[in-house]
């Protein structure tokens, strides 16, 4: 595990090395919310990769998980559906406390938003947001079926307590695209929406470099949210 401090926002960033098994992740998230709510831990961004596994969210549905899941299934309480987690795609669990950012959970999901879409414009990828649907995605031209293709690359799930957020974002970055099949991903089952990642579109990101994206735009989308009206 690295473990760096931010000199200008005193965020510790943490990079975990290998795949975290997904019960560690969310009892060191549990345990990290509840000293930040106690001012006795710094607020955390934690990056890392968990081998195959799906986890429901709130809204899960029993029929968006096939008969017979090919890896875990975990439920969790984070906001969201069905999602997928595997290498290849970097999640960033952020563990911020809101009572410094305007205690605004929709400002904050918009920032995740706005955090994720800097990002993908590193490596030359127009990520958008679209209404009703949760997540970043990519508009891939016309469908053959009318309208547009788009494909999701990034997903966002948030829990907040006593206005500490856990959870975060995930970016499919060199992941295998295959294993989204085993879950209608966030209860979308439109042909014309499916997935995608930097290599599927052509993008030779690796994950140190999606990383060093992330530092670099944090400060400017999550630093200082607006206050709440």
């Amino acid at each position: 595990m690295t473990i760096r401090m931010s000199d200008d926002d005193q965020i510790e960033w943490r990079v975990a090395e290998g795949l975290v098994p997904y019960p560690d992740a969310v009892a060191f998230m549990e345990q990290r919310v509840a000293a930040i709510r106690a001012g006795s831990a710094p607020e955390t961004i934690w990056l890392l990769e968990h081998p195959p596994l799906y986890t429901a969210g709130t809204s899960a549905l029993p029929a968006d998980l096939g008969p017979a899941p090919a890896f875990p299934v975990f439920e969790t309480g984070r906001g969201g559906q069905f999602t997928y987690h595997g290498p290849g795609q970097r999640i960033a669990y952020a563990m911020l406390d809101l009572r410094r950012r305007g205690q605004d959970i929709r400002a904050y999901i918009r920032s995740l938003e706005s955090w994720i879409i800097a990002v993908l414009a590193e490596f030359g990828v127009a990520g958008a947001r679209r209404d009703g649907r949760v997540g970043i995605w990519v508009d891939r031209g016309a469908h053959a079926l009318g309208g547009r293709r788009e494909d999701k690359i990034a997903a966002i799930g948030v829990r907040v307590r006593h206005w500490v957020t856990f959870h975060g974002l995930a970016i499919n970055v060199t992941c295998d695209l295959g294993h989204f099949a085993g879950i209608v991903p966030c209860g979308i089952s439109d042909p014309r929406l499916g997935v995608t990642s930097l290599a599927a579109l052509g993008r030779a990101a690796t994950l140190a470099q999606v990383d060093s994206a992330l530092r670099r735009h944090f400060a400017t989308h999550l630093a200082q949210l607006p206050a709440a009206p």
